[in-house]
């Protein structure tokens, strides 16, 4: 959901300071240096192995990572519908950034909207 929300949030210019000119989706892969990635896959690594995980051993569910900070006033129904709606969302985003990767390769235009009313979104012109 959040690489969904980055693709358009930096396809709108957001950028952090310093980094104006570095560009949007897969195309800021090519613009990295090997000392970048490094990082970000630690990082994956680090939430991965020592943070994402139920520490306590009392997650109702593969992912509840709350560890006890709360509690769910909820019936059981509404827990296993709350659940699976988050599912379905998260693989609903997932084949959202998908597509937005495919069409970005094929043809530079991800948002597939602009194209049919005939308004170019003009993904990574300057670059």
């Amino acid at each position: 959901m959040l690489a969904v929300v980055g693709h358009l949030v930096t396809s709108a210019g957001v950028r952090f300071p310093g980094m104006e000119e570095m560009p949007t989706g897969i195309a800021a892969l090519s613009k990295l240096a090997p000392d970048d990635i490094i990082p970000i896959f630690a990082t994956c690594g680090i939430l991965e192995l020592a943070i994402m995980k139920d520490a306590k051993g009392t997650g109702e569910t593969p992912s509840d990572f709350r560890n006890g900070m709360f509690k769910w006033n909820a019936s059981e129904e509404e827990k296993r519908s709350k659940y699976s709606i988050e599912l379905n969302n998260g693989r609903a985003a997932q084949m959202g950034i998908l597509g937005l990767m495919v069409h970005e390769q094929l043809n530079n235009e991800p948002y597939m909207i602009n194209a049919f009313l005939g308004y170019p979104s003009h993904f990574n012109e300057a670059f």
